[in-house]
């Protein structure tokens, strides 16, 4: 738990870690990267070279380092949170550690966005110092675990060990990536890349400032391909079927970010490690602060192809969903069965597509824009997710993609149930070298019902206009099928 925090207090964080996240992508890149943040020294160049070597690698210091933020992280809410939660002592430590472990009622924001970033704080401080991902996951997780026994005085909680230990993980694999995309690939200018790097992972920034090239700095991403690209614009409301309409603002800006990273096709990439493909996705709104921040990546699997035309990836897939239009919020931390793939309909036609299915730990709300309550329902629930892009050329592009998550009794669904699924449309044309305008229609939609509540169904449809900013590799189209 972390206490009653006010939610504007996570705006701040969440609009640097966007607009870095565009730097990470938005850049344009070339196909030889520029000069690294820190330049590699000869024994990190040898292990990225094939001769087997690898860079130190630490735990005792992302340990210690998790252990002093954990410290000061506490202290600080002691002093200015105005809750006696932080309030510890030996004796509220000696309790939790007997426990029992609960569910608890932080804010929804608190619990579901606040806990997954900080547990991406823990994870990236183990990968910056050369550990690979199941051990800065494990690391993660022990360090989510150290913060509900000695960070609160309040008793330890299953739903944040989830969301910290698990999800941060989800979340913070692909923002250590995106950091070093930044650091090692663009061609931004050289004073820049420390600050954007540092703001997408600050354990990255602050341990290359640190301890330079010898554990995680130079970090081998195998060279991706992948795309990437940034809205800036507005949208209007055009479908408002919910309850009550209070508060509801009708007109909006809003910044969002997209990457697919990985994309498969590109001859020699390989998808040996956890995230060698994810999706990351993170929205925010004039409305409602954050909209959307969503990662979602592969944990195990392989390629596959089918004659010349097709190229994909399919495995086990590791996910954090956090969705919040104006009329409820769900979130999700989930473990899939999916695919990716691309498909080259014609000469210049190419279909990129994935689906996946799973089931994940998830909570639900629909209290309208007070992102504060603590309404809302915990629980199992499957969920499923498509999308799909045709890329016409260095041209056009229309994306459309669709998830769904139905949380309450699996096997008895009239016991409760919370039904939210939510379909994104965007039609993209390029103007000129990576400048592009882009049109989108997002509807999102939730059923409720529970004992003793009234029957809930409220619908959102928003119709956006956008500038975009194209990435590295325009619309993403992979093409292997002429080398050279």
């Amino acid at each position: 738990m972390t206490g009653r925090h006010r939610p504007r207090q996570f705006l701040a964080p969440a609009c640097a870690l966007l607009l870095a996240c565009a730097g990470a992508g938005a850049s344009r890149a070339q196909d030889a990267p520029g000069p690294r943040l820190a330049a590699p020294s000869a024994a990190a160049s040898q292990a990225f070279s094939g001769d087997g070597r690898e860079t130190d690698k630490s735990v005792a210091i992302p340990a210690a380092e998790i252990i002093t933020f954990d410290l000061l992280l506490s202290n600080f809410n002691r002093a200015f949170s105005g809750s006696h939660d932080y309030d510890v002592s030996w004796h509220s430590i000696r309790h939790n550690l007997r426990g029992p472990w609960v569910v608890d009622d932080d804010p929804f924001s608190v619990n579901q966005f606040a806990h997954p970033y900080q547990g991406s704080l823990y994870h990236a401080t183990g990968r910056s110092m050369g550990l690979n991902y199941w051990q800065a996951s494990a690391l993660t997780f022990a360090g989510s675990a150290w913060w509900e026994i000695t960070g609160e005085k309040t008793p330890p909680s299953k739903n944040d060990q989830v969301a910290s230990g698990i999800a941060g993980s989800f979340l913070g694999e692909p923002l250590f990536r995106m950091a070093h995309l930044v650091g090692d690939h663009s061609t931004l200018p050289a004073a820049w890349r420390p600050w954007l790097a540092s703001a997408i992972s600050p354990p990255v920034g602050l341990n290359r400032q640190l301890f330079g090239d010898r554990y995680g700095a130079v970090f081998d991403d195998h060279d991706p391909a992948y795309y990437s690209r940034l809205h800036v614009g507005g949208n209007h409301v055009t479908n408002d079927n919910f309850a009550s309409s209070n508060g509801i603002k009708t007109n909006a800006a809003q910044v969002d970010y997209a990457m697919d990273y990985g994309l498969p096709g590109k001859p020699g990439y390989s998808y040996d490690r956890p995230f060698d493909y994810f999706n990351f996705e993170a929205a925010l709104s004039s409305s409602n602060g954050v909209e959307n921040l969503t990662s979602n990546g592969m944990l195990l699997g392989d390629h596959f192809g089918w004659g010349d035309s097709v190229r994909g990836i399919a495995g086990v897939y590791g996910g954090y969903e956090y969705l919040a239009p104006q009329i409820f919020r769900v979130s999700t931390t989930s473990v899939s069965l999916g695919t990716t793939l691309q498909w080259w309909a014609a000469e210049h036609l190419a279909i990129q597509g994935g689906v996946s299915g799973g089931v994940g730990y998830a909570a639900a709300s629909s209290t309208l824009r007070d992102v504060a309550s603590t309404e809302y329902h915990y629980g199992m629930a499957p969920r499923g997710a498509m999308n799909l892009r045709l890329i016409e050329g260095d041209r056009l592009s229309l994306d459309v993609a669709g998830r769904i998550v139905s949380l309450g009794k699996i096997a008895n669904r009239r016991a409760g149930r919370d039904d939210v699924s939510r379909l994104e449309t965007a039609l993209t044309w390029r103007v000129a070298g990576p400048h592009a305008i882009g049109v989108s229609y997002v509807w999102s939609h939730r059923s409720a019902a529970f004992p003793g509540g009234v029957d809930q169904r409220q619908t959102l449809g928003q119709f956006g206009v956008y500038y975009t900013l194209l990435g590295q590799q325009d619309f993403g189209a992979v093409d292997w099928r002429h080398p050279g």
